[in-house]
């Protein structure tokens, strides 16, 4: 029976996302779906998403592609955010290329799976019609299933953005969140992905958690001065949020 592994919000972090790509080489995966946020907010944009399309590998696009293609818009963050979000974007979109750019604009938005066992599979960055809405762990069910499974039957709905891994079951549907390769916000800095395996007429869902080496990263963000220097540190040493003070 076949496994695939679904990954996403690299965020620019190259050497979290070999870490992961290693543990996949481990746990003989048959495929690897990216959903989104690639280069944003990293040390290394460049080479993340180099990493990323040499990947035999379906690829969606998420909020941060959709930033550094036209800039951080009034609404999206926090406005005390907001000007310091547009700097970073710039320093991002100044390490690619158009190619690059285009890339990144022309990604498409989901992805829909039915595997051999005929399980059906409905991914997407954040909701299905938004690459920003925030859908947090504990959503009341009502509202995760109008926002998340309303317009598709699926049997296994996967998404990312939050950053917080987890997977829940809410009527009769299971749900993951496979959290962050390269910037988790839950409290751990290890990198998050999932693998869906295939088991008869069933799957199975497991969250993986990989360590990294979060101090070569640091000194990466140091090396390149990369604007909100002190910010981006304390995220990838704590694993927390820079929306949370």
């Amino acid at each position: 029976m076949k496994k695939y592994a679904f990954l996403s919000d690299v965020h620019g972090n190259a050497v979290a996302l070999e870490a992961v790509l290693e543990d996949i080489k481990t746990q003989n995966v048959d495929e690897i779906f990216v959903l989104g946020d690639l280069c944003y907010r990293g040390p290394e944009p460049k080479r993340a998403l180099q990493l990323i399309q040499e990947l035999d590998a379906k690829v969606i696009k998420g909020n941060a592609d959709e930033w550094l293609v036209r800039g951080v818009q009034q609404g999206e963050v926090p406005d005390p955010m907001l000007e310091m979000m547009n700097i970073e974007r710039d320093w991002c979109k100044s390490k690619l290329d158009n190619q690059a750019l285009t890339y990144l604009e022309q990604l498409p938005t989901d992805i829909e799976i039915t595997l051999t066992n005929g399980t059906s599979i409905y991914a997407f960055h954040a909701t299905p019609s938004s690459l920003f809405d925030i859908v947090l762990p504990d959503t009341d069910p009502t509202i995760l299933n109008e926002k998340m499974m309303s317009t598709s039957d699926a049997n296994l709905y996967i998404y990312a953005h939050i950053h917080l891994p987890y997977v829940r079951y809410v009527n009769g549907k299971c749900i993951v969140n496979i959290g962050s390769v390269g910037l988790p916000f839950d409290g751990q800095p290890l990198s998050s992905y999932a693998i869906v395996e295939e088991k008869n007429e069933q799957f199975v869902v497991s969250i993986q958690r990989i360590p990294y080496d979060t101090e070569k990263v640091i000194q990466q963000y140091e090396n390149a001065q990369y604007p909100n220097l002190e910010v981006m540190k304390k995220v990838v040493q704590y694993g927390t949020s820079p929306f949370v003070k």
